[in-house]
């Protein structure tokens, strides 16, 4: 994963080989495969680079095909299936070694008045600067040195809002430019790191457990409100079931005035290696 937020920025932005047709840089990383975010996210940017930049993107849907292999760039094409009045819909392909490994969907809307209303933010969460990282934490559960993790989220900073371990404060390492069709993919970047975590919690489990072979399957993403990716955003999540060896997560995330700016759910799996998963009845306090 990028080792700063000006190698995130630089890896948002694709290089053209072709009529809509791009290609992603892979970061150096000790990960076995591409993390999904950064799919996301240069899958977001090729889709966005089609559009007219008055229409924003409201809504992406992607589905992970094939682990990504970190070694070869990725070649992003895509499709403008629709260009409308109010909504423009783009379909993306993200392939490597002459194979699809993602398929992703957005829809992007000119800007227009209509009814308002959201739900409201958690209450007693801890603020971020009395938070502790996310990487301080792990550290203390996995026994891997707190600088590793943050070597491989170094782009992002990620502290923990909650006990309960599903609620987090998260935002860009750094200042952003203001271009908004940045921040966005930022956030989808951002929105798969811990999802699938959430899915684990309940079971005495996290993201890294070598019993436990995770991997994002599906995912998708709501853009209600334009936000800053790097402004602290309180990220909401829960997983309302896990089952068949894949667990589902929603989250929500707010700023810190309590604007919800964006809804996410996925589905991940999350197979057992080694153990009995009846041996990992959930925590039903955790729900």
């Amino acid at each position: 994963m990028p080792e700063s937020l000006e190698d995130l920025v630089e890896l948002l932005d694709l290089e053209m080989i072709d009529t809509d047709v791009y290609r992603g840089r892979q970061p150096e990383t000790s990960m076995q495969r591409v993390f999904g975010g950064q799919v996301l996210g240069q899958a977001l940017a090729a889709a966005t680079r089609t559009v007219d930049p008055e229409r924003l993107v409201h809504s992406l849907h992607g589905y992970f095909l094939r682990p990504g292999d970190t070694a070869v760039p990725i070649v992003y094409r895509a499709e403008p299936t629709r260009d409308g009045k109010t909504f423009s819909s783009r379909r993306v392909v993200a392939s490597q070694h002459g194979k699809p490994i993602f398929y992703m969907s957005a829809s992007y809307q000119r800007p227009e008045p209509g009814l308002d209303h959201q739900d409201e933010m958690p209450a007693g969460v801890v603020l971020p600067d009395d938070a502790p990282t996310l990487a301080e934490v792990l550290e203390a559960r996995s026994g891997r040195k707190a600088d590793e993790w943050n070597k491989e989220w170094a782009a992002l900073d990620v502290r923990i809002a909650s006990a309960t371990g599903k609620q987090f404060w998260i935002r860009a390492a750094g200042k952003l430019p203001d271009e908004s069709p940045l921040h966005a993919c930022v956030l989808a970047y951002a929105s798969d790191l811990t999802l699938l975590g959430a899915s684990l919690l309940q079971h005495g489990l996290i993201i890294g457990d070598p019993r436990i072979q995770p991997a994002s399957i599906d995912h998708a993403m709501w853009f209600h409100r334009q936000a800053r990716a790097d402004e602290w955003l309180l990220y909401d999540q829960a997983s309302p079931s896990a089952s068949g060896a894949r667990g589902f997560a929603t989250g929500r995330l707010f700023t810190v005035d309590g604007v919800l700016v964006a809804n996410v759910a996925q589905e991940g799996l999350i197979r057992p290696i080694g153990l009995d998963p009846d041996d990992l009845r959930p925590d039903l306090t955790q729900t």
